[in-house]
């Protein structure tokens, strides 16, 4: 058996070492192919693979023609829309994720997020403390729970809303309040950090009535997915409410447009930054190495994304 790790942008020499080390104990291959420039460089790579482990690498329909031995595929990360599911499916091949190896970085940089708002981006005049201002979290998922966690030893008041969570009791065992609608949660959140996932559902879902429904000197913080921002709507809002701030970690389409127009209230990283830390590129590589070992050698399919 043969295991792929295939990263344009490579994972750290520890990750790739601990990778091999799980596979040749496992008594399988570990092949690497790092900082390729073409996708027909992934073609051939992928061409004699049981297994591959990507980033946010694209595991396209093509790529999976080339791949005729190909029988798991593993994202390290949360997010997966980067494999073509339909495609996996249509051959038999496993998709999964490794969700929760990322979850504090990106629950860090969302903290960090917040207060480099709070300062004016750091630059001079006077800011504010997110300390004592109320913290709404939309979908309370690995990254959320951890987002509340770190919110509330802020001395921030927590409120998430979860369309999958309807008890409760699971968001106050955490100390943390239950919002019964996004109308609700918006409403009432001088900050509103967003994790929820890209599907036909929230595409474009966070828009102008969301944004023009929230306190004033609000702040819109995404390490989720560009794609749930409906930029059109954002852009409206943000030019009638000059109190309000948006600051994500993926680029939006028109960032120019919106750094141009709306100056310290708008900022983007030049690069999604959120699993962007030493112990997230090495725990999401070594989970996906565990996994597919576990899924070729006992049929474990706990974190399968696909039918």
């Amino acid at each position: 058996m043969k295991i792929l790790v295939a990263t344009e942008k490579p994972f750290s020499k520890q990750a790739t070492d601990g990778i091999a080390a799980i596979a040749k104990e496992a008594g399988y291959e570990c092949a690497l192919l790092e900082k390729y420039t073409s996708v027909d460089e992934f073609k051939a790579a992928v061409a004699d693979a049981d297994a591959l482990i990507v980033r946010s690498d694209k595991v396209t329909a093509d790529i999976i023609a080339a791949a005729p031995k190909l029988k798991i595929v593993v994202r390290a990360g949360a997010g997966y829309d980067n494999l073509d599911l339909a495609a996996c499916s249509a051959r038999g091949i496993v998709a999964m994720n490794t969700p929760g190896q990322n979850s504090n970085a990106v629950a860090e940089l969302a903290i960090a997020m917040m207060i480099f708002m709070a300062r004016n981006q750091f630059t001079p005049g006077t800011g504010t403390e997110i300390s004592g201002k109320r913290l709404g979290i939309h979908a309370y998922g690995n990254v959320g729970r951890i987002v509340a966690r770190y919110g509330k030893a802020f001395g921030m008041e927590v409120t998430a809303y979860d369309p999958f969570i309807t008890d409760a009791a699971v968001f106050e065992k955490d100390g943390v309040k239950m919002a019964s609608s996004v109308a609700e949660l918006y409403k009432n959140s001088d900050y509103l950090s967003l994790h929820i996932p890209a599907t036909p559902e929230t595409i474009n879902s966070i828009g102008y009535d969301l944004l023009m429904s929230m306190p004033k000197g609000a702040t819109l913080v995404n390490t989720a997915r560009k794609e749930v921002i409906d930029e059109a709507g954002l852009a409206k809002a943000l030019e009638e409410r000059t109190d309000l701030k948006y600051i994500t970690d993926i680029i939006p389409a028109t960032a120019s447009e919106l750094a141009e127009k709306f100056g310290k209230r708008f900022f983007t990283t030049p690069k999604k930054m959120g699993a962007e830390t030493a112990e997230a590129n090495v725990n999401a590589g070594l989970a996906a190495a565990r996994q597919i070992v576990s899924y070729l050698k006992d049929g474990v399919t706990k974190f399968q994304v696909n039918k």
